[in-house]
């Protein structure tokens, strides 16, 4: 009974977590519970979770990407850019889509073809994706986007548009994880790369599916960030990659590969995002919660790193006690 209790409390732990953090919050700060700062929040936290499914993805195969923060910046410049010269948004999507594909496979092939470490290739990418966006741009703003905001500010009913985006791509993004070949491939690629690929995995064709799915993913969160800013900003999304690891990663993405559930993810990017909420509401300083959500990075990557490591020991225990058994017989 005690190991069933313990089990379900490790399963669900997250959504406990959100929970208390949700009706803390509500204690903490009277406007928390607000119709209008729920509203914003979600608002906020769309860019977040469409930027954690990609780094969910690329973690559970044993990869990552920290050229998100860039890529995002180049897609929505240019998106924002096609927009004002046709004032068709299908063309806008095209770019910001074709463009953020393109920066993700040039990963890709790093990864995948050279064996990079996926660590060195996206910094790169960061780099040189954010020197293109400001060089395109001249280091300015792109400003007097029109109906283009309606893609991060607009309503289609009572439901803001880019929360309507975010629930779409979430059912795609748990369906091709849970009920698709290539998904259960990225378990197997990040328990075992080697063991996956005896089994008859490409773990290549892995990679180049999981960094453009990365990168649409980025499109459309660039897309919601230059809207919700109401300007193309080269200089934007400075740093986001860590807020798609850290979502990631607290939502109980194994850092190690293997490990990662939609659920969790979007349990991790609610935790983050009402914790900078919440912050703000009080009047956190900006510095303190960057060592804060700094300080939570670390500790969900150490408390993973000790669960497997009593979770393997525990394994071999056993399996010397049924070696001692046998051995006594």
């Amino acid at each position: 009974m005690k190991t069933n209790v313990t089990h379900y409390l490790q399963k669900f732990s997250i959504y406990i977590v959100l929970a208390v953090l949700f009706i803390a919050c509500s204690l903490i700060s009277p406007y928390f519970l607000q119709s209008s700062n729920l509203v914003n929040v979600m608002r906020q936290l769309c860019v977040g979770i469409l930027i954690a499914y990609g780094e969910m993805i690329l973690i559970i195969s044993g990869f990552l990407d920290l050229s998100v923060g860039s890529v995002l910046a180049l897609s929505g410049v240019l998106s924002v850019s096609v927009y004002q010269s046709t004032q068709s948004m299908a063309a806008a999507v095209a770019v910001a889509v074709a463009v953020a594909v393109a920066c993700n496979l040039v990963n890709a092939f790093f990864v995948g073809q050279c064996n990079v470490p996926a660590f060195i290739a996206t910094l790169g990418m960061q780099q040189a994706a954010r020197g293109l966006a400001l060089y395109y741009t001249g280091g300015q703003n792109i400003l007097q986007l029109g109906n283009y905001v309606k893609i991060g500010q607009g309503m289609a009913g009572p439901v803001p548009i880019p929360v309507l985006i975010v629930i779409v791509i979430t059912v795609l993004i748990w369906y091709i994880v849970n009920n698709t070949r290539y998904g259960r491939g990225l378990y197997a690629i990040g328990g075992s790369r080697s063991a996956a690929e005896a089994s008859g995995i490409n773990s290549k064709r892995s990679i180049y599916i999981s960094y453009i799915v990365n990168g649409v993913l980025v499109a459309f969160a660039g897309m919601i960030f230059m809207a919700r800013n109401n300007s193309g900003l080269p200089n934007g999304a400075v740093g986001y990659e860590m807020t798609g690891l850290t979502a990631a990663i607290v939502g109980g993405t194994s850092f190690t590969g293997g490990i990662g559930t939609v659920s969790g993810t979007i349990a991790g990017a609610f935790i983050i995002g009402f914790l900078e909420n919440v912050m703000n509401l009080i009047g956190v300083n900006a510095y303190i919660q960057q060592i804060i959500e700094g300080s939570i990075i670390v500790l969900a990557v150490a408390f993973d790193v000790v669960s497997k490591s009593r979770k393997s020991q525990k394994v071999i225990v056993a399996k010397e006690e049924k070696t001692s058994e046998k051995t006594a017989k």
